[in-house]
């Protein structure tokens, strides 16, 4: 599990366009903290501090305000048309007891023998929908394809999870597999060849009888 991460906020005055990029302007991203059945109220951080959050892969951080400290799970961080600048990130109120719903990424471990044995390996799945207890959200889900052959394949259902923590995916979907490698298709010339030329021992016998006939 991660360790505690800590974002520190500022209350916002105002909501609006214009307002935000202010914000913006200052080196901070403008935010929103509701849930809970509180007031959604209006928040800022620093760029720095934000992207530490990001990098750092938490889901659930500890925010500190004017009013103290408490915990939030991080719903979304909105970039602009680029993908590049952050222009604005929600996060939900969580209590400590609480469970939730998250998303985190799957990591394979190991080699799988199917691929030195010539198999490809084709991973249809690159992160597993939980629920958990907010304050043991896992970093990821580690999947040991050390012994997968040709025509295996992992599931859902198959994986190991942490205790407390439930996958919600369809059990049946396959998470990582070794397929066959593809055949190489013949270039376009050499499969006219082959189609348009005759066994050696046909042209030989058809060599043999013209020679018979000129006799």
């Amino acid at each position: 599990m991660a360790d505690t991460v800590v974002l520190k906020t500022e209350k916002r005055e105002g909501r609006g366009g214009h307002r935000a990029e202010k914000v913006r302007k200052q080196g901070k991203v403008p935010g929103v903290l509701y849930g809970h059945k509180q007031a959604a109220e209006s928040i800022s951080a620093t760029l720095d501090d934000l992207m530490a959050v990001i990098k750092s892969g938490a889901r659930v951080v500890d925010i500190q305000t004017s009013a103290g400290q408490e915990k939030a799970q991080l719903i979304e961080v909105q970039y602009d048309h680029l993908g590049k600048d952050v222009l604005h990130f929600d996060l939900k109120r969580v209590s400590a007891d609480e469970r939730i719903h998250v998303a985190v990424r799957i990591d394979l471990k190991g080699i799988a023998p199917g691929v030195t044995a010539g198999g490809r390996l084709d991973q249809p799945l690159h992160s597993l929908h939980l629920e958990c207890p907010a304050i043991s959200v896992p970093d990821s889900i580690r999947v040991n394809i050390g012994e997968l052959q040709i025509g295996q394949a992992i599931h859902v259902k198959e994986l190991t999870l942490p205790e407390g923590v439930k996958a919600l995916d369809d059990a049946d979907l396959v998470v990582v597999h070794v397929l066959e490698a593809a055949k190489a298709a013949p270039e376009p010339g050499e499969a006219a060849a082959t189609e348009g030329s005759e066994p050696e021992v046909i042209r030989k016998a058809k060599a043999e009888g013209e020679e018979e006939e000129k006799k």
